[in-house]
């Protein structure tokens, strides 16, 4: 904690559940350092649709993201991950880590840094490589078509 931090407020805070698990969201669309519409459109869709965001407004959904970008931008995305990671409850983990593979994978295509990304975060929620091979080949399946 920095020494203004007391007045002017820290982006370091700790972050709650729905905006951890939307934190993971946001480092898997711009892992590659591109965030595209696309992207953007299927974590709306993504979150849309889960009942950890079912009582919130688009208002609050988008404090969520302001406040992450706020991270991102003073601590860089590896803050936000791990600060991401250490919100999400041991049960959402394997799903938090397959909503992450899907938006990745989502293009067809994986560069480098995305895998890289899946490797970190994998490491970060502290899924079995086991459990993450499922998911990653599942996801595959998935979005073959």
């Amino acid at each position: 904690m920095g020494i203004f931090d007391k007045v002017l407020g820290s982006s370091t805070d700790k972050l709650t559940e729905a905006e951890g698990f939307a934190g993971i969201a946001l480092c898997a669309i711009a892992a590659d350092g591109v965030i595209t519409e696309e992207e953007a459109a299927g974590l709306a869709t993504t979150l849309g649709r889960m009942k950890l965001y079912a009582s919130m407004s688009n208002r609050d959904i988008n404090k969520i993201f302001e406040k992450l970008i706020k991270v991102a931008r003073s601590d860089g995305l590896g803050k936000v991950m791990e600060m991401s990671s250490a919100a999400v409850t041991p049960g959402l983990k394997p799903t938090a880590f397959a909503m992450a593979a899907d938006l990745i994978m989502a293009d067809g295509e994986v560069a480098a840094q995305e895998k890289t990304f899946l490797e970190r975060i994998q490491k970060s929620l502290g899924v079995a490589d086991p459990d993450a091979l499922k998911i990653v080949e599942v996801i595959a399946i998935k979005n073959r078509g």
